[in-house]
């Protein structure tokens, strides 16, 4: 029986940066299928919704997306942003090459899209601007203390807010991303990765603990379908 009540830090297959090829490839794939089914995309586009609502005299928007992956939200985001009439520059950033490799590629088409290999930890991440900073089941990867680095890290590069997108950790939504990953992934990395993102995910009051110790003291914290987090700070 896992462990619901504290955080796993076991490592993801995906975790390695040296991670590529065809079975990369695959997962990437299937995860996008996933995240769209179960919503993800419109929980991003409805947190950037409601922060540039805030700023309704505002057409020009600079976006940057930490853990990109493949660059799916971002397509996501300039399909967004053409139907809005904004004008953005959308930045994504990844610590794997072959990632961002495959992002660029995939979002060839979308001129608004750039791509950077970079950490988000690095003193070059520092450097970066951003009206707003996001990210797609991004966060879980890393531990409690890594994440307050982080939020404040995403604290000084965006100027309007940063929206983060990730996973609840509860027994139901456990289970049923293993029913699904057996029933339907062709990859042995989503099989495992899926189920153990489930366990390194978020309960309420421990993302509340994070964005204390990174110096938050206002963040608005929303429960999504299915098993989502919506975390807005401004």
């Amino acid at each position: 029986m896992p462990n619901f009540s504290q955080r796993s830090y076991q490592a993801e297959i995906m975790d390695d940066l040296e991670a590529g090829g065809n079975d990369l490839l695959q997962a990437l794939r299937e995860l996008e299928t996933i995240n769209t089914w179960l919503g993800g995309h419109k929980l991003t586009i409805s947190g950037l919704n409601k922060i540039i609502s805030k700023w309704p005299e505002k057409r020009e928007w600079v976006i940057l997306d930490a853990g990109c992956g493949r660059g799916d939200s971002l397509m996501h985001i300039a399909k967004w942003s053409r139907r809005k009439k904004l004008n953005v520059k959308l930045i994504g950033v990844d610590a794997n090459p072959h990632i961002i490799k495959e992002a660029e590629n995939h979002c060839k088409d979308w001129p608004e899209i750039s791509f950077q290999v970079l950490d988000v930890f690095s003193a070059e991440m520092a450097l970066l601007k951003a009206d707003i900073c996001c990210c797609t089941l991004f966060t879980h990867h890393f531990t409690d203390d890594q994440l307050a680095q982080l939020y404040a890290q995403f604290l000084q590069i965006s100027d309007a807010a940063f929206l983060i997108n990730d996973l609840h950790r509860h027994p139901l939504a456990y289970y049923s991303i293993s029913m699904l990953t057996s029933l339907f992934s062709k990859s042995p990395m989503v099989k495992n990765d899926a189920r153990l993102s489930v366990l390194r995910s978020f309960k309420r009051d421990e993302i509340r603990r994070i964005s204390e110790k990174a110096g938050i003291s206002t963040i608005r914290i929303r429960w999504r379908w299915a098993f989502r987090w919506e975390i807005i700070v401004w």
